[in-house]
């Protein structure tokens, strides 16, 4: 039983770290089964075949996905062959007669259901890289009874008690810390998924728990749907004025899948939106482009989901009373750094005045500059990241297309490599001998330059497609090991960049290459892990310390060692000169007003949707009404609106765990002080103090302990306020330059 399985959960199909515009925190009618070039037609035979995805993983690395050999009428069969031989397993072990060990209880949990980890792995994988119409309907029927598994399991009266008696043992003491850590989070997370109420409350649970599921299927699917069926096409020339080559060649791309050579589309995907409304003189355009995005899931349509929002609010207030807390928030934020609603509102509440307060000036410098130039407009939402190119340009002669032609998405990845060899001894060969799910994904196996040994395997899918969600995200095909042998770990990164034409480079942003990096940070604390036992393993640590290695990872791509080595010219080769170098340094807190707002609106409509307990929610309305109490800047729209808020409303992974982002942040601005002031990025005393304590102990430690005896001390405010250009609370600051 490597996923710990969580009430409402459905079904933990694929250990994911963050980001997904889910990833991650999360999403052109998608293909029903991989394409041609990798999954070969069956030999037609009298006799059934054997379902591939019930066998186990073979081949090299100790074991690979078998994705050659998956189609979409493998996983109802595959899932349901799964769960029958978990429920053996999980028998055995409730029914043992010997009294309750760690041994014979916890332990042997976390060698219970290998098969089904790798079957719902694979079925997770299908669902965000591979989806269809057929896969869609198996989401739809496997949500409900997958949830309900997850509740027979922590509803296992019997098993329960096992680990009920492991938990209040004296021999406890005797235990590891990690054989300790185990067990408390065993024995916890039964407790917060309701093992201890009465059979009442167990089968109330329970529907309300199916009901989630596949609310959460159809939300998902909804979003898909709206992110495929809405693109903006562009007839003429004259649609593309102010736009760069990299994007034109871009919007044609996607109208080519589209069956529209010889014209552009702007598909409704954040990848697509965000350059365009940032190049595009067409103001009637970009108003087009950008309504499409923020409406998904929110078009009083068929495909609308706030009626699914407001029943998803109600069923995690009822679930939360039921389980015996306040409201779904106080229930979600228990077990993380946080500990409770109040103290994740304080500090996004601290951060928000100054945001708001930075905001309102980037307004004003962009109204001056649309006056200047006799634009007669008031700036709206769809002007913001138009008019805020202007005032880059204006104040620090930084131009984004100057930028970009530096970042090319293959070099950076170099980049990448090379910041993970210098701070954690990693190298990253590409290897050809395992199969992937599209042509489009790259394998390398991952070394420790120093002994050669293996470390793990990383795969790359860059490229949005029909069928990928969209946003970028971090996977654990496989966690690392070493409860009956050493076990390494299979990792992923997923990105959704345009993909250009053959033998093109693809240029990326700015804002991309960040993100890159970020994500990249989630497959270096997979890769660093080194525990005993699979369910505390690399990324499974607490939400709102997740994306501190992620968001840590991003100081790297600054540094003068990967721009200057990494950092090429696509045509002429060239690294990108230090004078703008050093232009990119002076604007980095450029627009930090807009980008902390537009996140951290977010952030606060979430976390006040959980707080709002039973009262009853119309979403379109509530939103409009937080925002409006918040005093939210009318240029600025959430980064995600509730309708099509994947992090919260695909899945519980974000819910009222938002504000995550932020919080980690306090620890990433503190935690690069740390190289910073020592001798710098690239410190090893201080990199290997980090690989020890945080990038390679996965939960086996309280994250704050963890924090604590790397960096000696708590993170407080002060850094992040001073990454972000914003005032330190008690001290005197300068205004930015205007």
């Amino acid at each position: 039983m490597r996923k710990l399985l969580f009430a409402g959960a459905g079904v933990a199909a694929l250990v994911s770290a963050g980001c997904a515009t889910t990833t991650q925190e999360v999403r052109e009618a998608a293909p029903s089964s991989p394409p041609a070039q990798t999954a070969p037609a069956e030999p037609a035979a009298a006799a059934p075949v054997e379902n591939p995805l019930l066998a186990g993983w073979s081949g090299p690395y100790g074991g690979v996905p078998p994705f050659e050999k998956v189609r979409v009428e493998h996983f109802k069969p595959a899932l349901e062959a799964s769960i029958e031989e978990y429920r053996r397993e999980l028998a055995a072990i409730a029914n043992n007669p010997a009294a309750p060990t760690f041994e014979n209880t916890i332990a042997a949990l976390e060698d219970a259901g290998r098969t089904y980890d790798d079957v719902t792995t694979l079925y997770g994988i299908w669902g965000s890289s591979m989806n269809g119409p057929e896969f869609q309907a198996i989401q739809r029927e496997m949500a409900p009874r997958l949830a309900a598994f997850s509740d027979e399991i922590t509803q296992n009266e019997k098993l329960f008690q096992r680990i009920e008696a492991v938990y209040n043992s004296p021999d406890k003491a005797k235990l590891t810390p990690e054989q300790q850590r185990l067990t408390w989070l065993r024995y916890t997370n039964f407790v917060r998924a309701g093992a201890k109420l009465d059979a009442g409350a167990k089968k109330r649970l329970v529907d309300i728990n199916q009901r989630l599921a596949s609310l959460y299927t159809s939300f998902s699917q909804n979003v898909l749907a709206d992110e495929e069926n809405h693109a903006v096409v562009l007839e003429s020339e004259a649609d593309l004025a102010g736009l760069p080559d990299s994007v034109r060649a871009g919007a044609a791309a996607g109208a080519e899948s589209r069956g529209l050579k010889g014209k552009w589309a702007v598909t409704n995907t954040r990848s697509s939106m965000e350059p365009f409304l940032t190049y595009s003189a067409r103001r009637e355009l970009r108003e087009k482009v950008w309504r499409n995005y923020v409406n998904r899931g929110d078009n009083g349509d068929a495909r609308d989901n706030n009626q699914s929002i407001s029943e998803v609010l109600a069923l995690r207030a009822e679930r939360a009373k039921l389980l015996g807390y306040q409201t779904h928030a106080h229930w979600r934020l228990e077990n993380t750094m946080a500990k409770t609603p109040e103290r994740a509102m304080q500090l996004m509440e601290a951060v928000w005045t100054p945001a708001v307060a930075r905001a309102r000036e980037e307004v004003a410098d962009m109204q001056a500059i649309a006056n200047k130039e006799g634009a007669k407009l008031k700036i709206e939402p769809w002007d913001y990241r138009y008019y805020a190119e202007k005032v880059r340009k204006a104040k620090y002669d930084l131009d984004q297309n100057e930028v970009k032609p530096y970042l090319q998405l293959e070099k950076l990845r170099e980049g990448m490599f090379w910041v993970a060899g210098e701070l954690f001894g990693f190298s990253f060969t590409p290897v050809s001998n395992v199969p992937v799910y599209h042509p489009d994904v790259r394998v390398w196996e991952v070394k420790d330059k120093a002994s050669g040994k293996h470390v793990g395997l990383w795969y790359f899918d860059p490229y949005a497609r029909p069928g990928k969600r969209s946003g970028a995200w971090m996977n654990a095909y496989r966690n690392q090991e070493r409860f009956k042998s050493e076990v390494s770990t299979i990792v992923s990164n997923n990105s959704n960049f345009v993909k250009g034409q053959p033998g093109e480079p693809v240029l990326i942003s700015w804002s991309d290459a960040e993100t890159l990096f970020h994500e990249f940070g989630h497959a270096l604390h997979g890769l660093n892990s080194n525990v005993t036992y699979p369910t505390l393993s690399g990324t499974a640590v607490a939400r709102d310390y997740v994306e501190f290695p992620s968001q840590l990872l991003e100081h790297w791509l600054s540094t003068p060692e990967v721009l200057n080595t990494y950092a090429l010219h696509y045509q002429t080769g060239k690294p990108i000169p230090s004078e703008l170098v050093a232009k990119i340094e002076k604007a980095s807190n450029f627009n930090q007003g807009f980008g902390t707002v537009e996140y951290l609106s977010s952030a606060l409509v979430d976390m006040k949707l959980h707080l709002a307990g039973s009262q009853k929610i119309d979403p379109d309305a509530f939103e409009r009404d937080t925002l409006g109490a918040l005093g939210m800047p009318k240029e600025i729209v959430m980064r995600h609106r509730t309708p099509q808020f994947g992090h919260v409303f695909a899945g519980d992974g974000y819910s009222a765990g938002y504000y995550s982002y932020l919080w980690s942040d306090t620890l990433t601005a503190d935690a690069f002080e740390a190289f910073t002031e020592g001798k710098g990025a690239y410190d090893r005393t201080v990199a290997e103090r980090l690989r020890k304590n945080v990038f390679s102990v996965g939960n086996t430690v309280d994250p704050a302990e963890a924090y604590r005896t790397f960096r000696g001390k708590d993170a407080g405010i002060d850094a992040l306020m001073r990454k972000r250009g914003f005032p330190v609370p008690g001290t005197a600051q300068k205004k930015p330059a205007k």
